[in-house]
């Protein structure tokens, strides 16, 4: 069973429907219980990020998040949830984030007006990690993405997909059971239902 966390701020359907697609039994959930008893644990999101942790801070959802990585089974963040991993962003100062990961979450810059932000719509991907959700992936496969802010990593060592939109972007990590993506797998076709099934498969699923 994969567990999509539901803490009041993310639009769930798609990713529940890529998983139902690939075969997956789901439960949409933000309590503590029911995650931990999951197999895996996806935690998607949409909108700012001080509006997200506002919501996981009074449902629960921040604490169950951390619970749940401590078990080391598979977590796999997307998008906002990527950025919610760590310890805040420019976008919300003040605002902390869940600190499971380090590194800075800035705004793309514009290039004097020259670059579209948000960066929306469909950009390839340099692997840097051959495992994992990227496991049988090839080198500039095509994912599709909408942010304003991206993700530099301290460690280079846990990323494991960039692109480039005006500056390098981390798109992915992954460190320990720790799994994200900036892009949208479950938004990206075929190569996208690949990784969510690499995810599935690392959950005994």
């Amino acid at each position: 069973m994969i567990a999509v966390i539901d803490y009041g701020a993310g639009n769930l359907q798609s990713v529940v429907k890529a998983l139902h697609f690939i075969g997956c039994d789901v439960r949409i959930t933000n309590r503590k219980e029911e995650l931990m008893q999951s197999d895996g644990a996806i935690l998607p999101g949409v909108g700012s990020f001080a509006d997200a942790m506002d919501c996981m801070n009074r449902t629960g959802a921040a604490e169950a998040v951390r619970a749940f990585v401590e078990t080391g089974k598979p977590f796999l963040g997307i998008c906002l949830g990527l950025q919610l991993l760590f310890d805040g962003s420019e976008e919300s100062p003040g605002v902390q984030g869940l600190g499971l990961l380090k590194g800075s979450i800035t705004k793309i810059p514009s290039q004097n007006g020259t670059l579209k932000i948000p960066h929306m719509g469909w950009n390839s991907l340099h692997i840097c990690q051959h495992s994992g959700l990227f496991e049988g992936i090839p080198e500039d496969a095509s994912v599709y993405f909408v942010h304003s802010y991206y993700l530099k990593a301290d460690d280079p060592a846990i990323v494991a997909a960039q692109t480039q939109y005006g500056v390098t972007i981390d798109a992915a990590v992954q460190c320990r059971n720790i799994m994200a993506a900036q892009f949208h797998p479950e938004k990206s076709g075929t190569i996208g239902l690949q990784m969510l099934r690499n995810f599935a498969a690392m959950t005994g699923r």
